[in-house]
C-alpha cells in the first residue's frame, strides 16, 4: 500500500519528546497534545451507544476556539487560515451532539489536526461514520487517533504527513486499525487503508489496551 513507503522513514523520524507532551482531560476526550508541533498526537475515548441516541442533538457550534486549559499552545486560527488545510477533528463534533460541553470541547485547537480537504472530507470521514455504526451496534467503542510526522510548517503549526485510528469493539473484542497519507490523493476507500495494530504502535510509538 502507498502509505507503507514512508512507513520506516516515519519510525526513524518520530522524536516527540515526554517533555513537549500535554495530556489535557475534557468531558469526552482525552488529548495528549504536542507543543512544538501544534497538533494532538493521541486523541481518545469512550464511544457509547448513548452519547449517540438523544432524542434532540445539539447545533453544531463551529466555534474554533484555544484550549482554555492550553490557551498559548492552542491559539492557531491564524495559521489555518488561507492554509489551504482543513481543521480536522479528532473526537468529532457528532460524537459530541448529545451534550452541550461536549459540543463546545470539541472545537478547541487541542482537539484539531491540519489534514487536507481529501483526507478529512474523504476518508477520514467515512472512518467516523464506521465508528458511530459500530457503536449504535454494539454500544461501545474504544477510539485511539492521532497524528505523526512533519511534511512542512506554516507558521507554529506542523502538517503530520500520516493521520491513524485504532478501534476497539467492546462487544466483540475485535480491533480495526487504519492509517491514512495526509496528502492530496483522491479518496479511495477505507479498505486499502486499513493496517494491523502493531503497525500503529510502530509508527506512533503507543501501545493500545484496554485497562
Amino acid at each position: 500500500m502507498k502509505y507503507l513507503i514512508s512507513l520506516l522513514l516515519l519510525i526513524s523520524s518520530f522524536t516527540v519528546s515526554s517533555q513537549d507532551l500535554v495530556t489535557i482531560n475534557h468531558k469526552s476526550y482525552k488529548t495528549t497534545y504536542s507543543k512544538s508541533k501544534n497538533y494532538p498526537v493521541k486523541v481518545e475515548w469512550w464511544l457509547t451507544k448513548a452519547m449517540l441516541s438523544c432524542s434532540t442533538k445539539v447545533k453544531r457550534t463551529d466555534n474554533f476556539r484555544p484550549d482554555p486549559k492550553l490557551i498559548a499552545n492552542t491559539n492557531l486560527q491564524q495559521y489555518y487560515e488561507k492554509s489551504g488545510y482543513d481543521r480536522g477533528h479528532n473526537f468529532p463534533a457528532a460524537d459530541g451532539a448529545c451534550d452541550v460541553v461536549s459540543m463546545t470541547e470539541s472545537f478547541y485547537f487541542s482537539n484539531m489536526t491540519p489534514q487536507t480537504p481529501q483526507l478529512n472530507r474523504g476518508d477520514w470521514k467515512m472512518v467516523e461514520e464506521l465508528t458511530r455504526l459500530e457503536t449504535n451496534q454494539y454500544d461501545s467503542v474504544y477510539i485511539w487517533m492521532g497524528s505523526v510526522g512533519e511534511v512542512k510548517k506554516i507558521g507554529a503549526l506542523s502538517i503530520p504527513s500520516q493521520c491513524w485510528k485504532v478501534l476497539y469493539i467492546n462487544k466483540t473484542k475485535e480491533w480495526f486499525a487504519f492509517l491514512f497519507n495526509n496528502d492530496n490523493s483522491k479518496p479511495n476507500g477505507i479498505n486499502d487503508n486499513k493496517v494491523t495494530v502493531k503497525v500503529v504502535e510502530q509508527i506512533s510509538g503507543y501501545k493500545f489496551k484496554i485497562k
